[in-house]
């Protein structure tokens, strides 16, 4: 249980400060190449635990479900930093709790799941924060959001990497949470590589300034630390509940966005922010 806790505290630590350093990074280079040298080092970093493992023991179903996380993941996280690059820190990671949301919704649509008692007040809770969160914005707790481009390219993010974690989930009891991770770095490092070759050219030139070396070894340090811890938590409580758990990170991103980005407001978006996190977790743990 005290491993459990350990890796849960560093789930919540470690993607904050990873988040922090992609929108740092994402005002000299472009999301699609941040992403790639990102899952680039992290591949490369894990092939001398790579070469000991027999891979043939994995059936065609298990590579499958390999492929779409990698997908997923690379697709959602380049979403992700966009969105880091043109929205407030301490907004666009809150915004995570909406994926208990959407799942509520779609259970109720798609699998004429009825909402609890408990529910409701956690999506009452999510509604009351995203207004608290949103007053100062330009378009505030409306609509209108939804033309905000950072605001879609977050919703975007947290659709696609909510399915990549119950494939990881399936990935991890197959197989285990360290293999799991480094099938997790190899696949985003080719999906990232594919992605490379989408929309306008990317110059890297700019990519091994002083500047922006500490950024990329501090990414995948961070999203390394996020995903073992991630996998091992995966492993040991159901996914529902540690999704609640890490929806804690987000009081770590407003306080990283106010302290190194500046950016104001901090009584009202911590207010805003811990409805959010009250709201989903009632959500998920119901």
């Amino acid at each position: 249980m005290f491993g459990t806790l350990i890796a849960i505290f560093l789930r919540i630590i470690s993607n904050p400060i990873a988040n922090a350093s992609q929108k740092a990074l994402a005002g000299s280079l472009p999301a699609r190449s941040i992403n790639f040298l990102s899952y680039l080092i992290m591949a490369l970093g894990t092939i001398p635990f790579a070469i000991k493992i027999n891979w043939a023991q994995y059936h065609l179903e298990f590579w499958i479900y390999v492929a779409l996380a990698g997908f997923l993941c690379a697709l959602g996280t380049n979403c992700l930093i966009k969105a880091l690059s043109l929205g407030e820190l301490s907004i666009v990671a809150p915004i995570n709790s909406y994926k208990c949301v959407i799942g509520l919704v779609s259970g109720f649509f798609i699998l004429g799941e009825t909402p609890s008692i408990a529910s409701i007040i956690g999506l009452a809770l999510i509604v009351w924060g995203s207004r608290e969160l949103f007053k100062e914005t330009k378009s505030g707790f409306s609509f209108l959001l939804f033309k905000e481009e950072y605001f879609r390219l977050r919703i975007y993010a947290l659709i696609l990497t909510g399915i990549e974690a119950s494939l990881l989930k399936k990935i991890i009891i197959i197989s285990s949470p360290m293999e799991s991770f480094i099938l997790w770095a190899f696949s985003g490092a080719i999906f990232t590589f594919l992605f490379l070759f989408t929309g306008e050219k990317i110059k890297f030139k700019n990519t091994l300034a002083p500047k922006n070396l500490a950024q990329l070894i501090i990414i995948p340090i961070m999203l390394s630390i996020m995903q073992i811890s991630t996998n091992f938590v995966f492993e040991k409580i159901e996914v529902s509940l540690a999704l609640a758990l890490f929806q804690l990170s987000s009081i770590v991103s407003l306080i990283f966005g106010i302290v190194f980005f500046k950016e104001r407001n901090i009584k009202q978006k911590l207010i805003g922010t811990i409805l959010m996190i009250i709201g989903a977790i009632i959500i998920l743990i119901n």
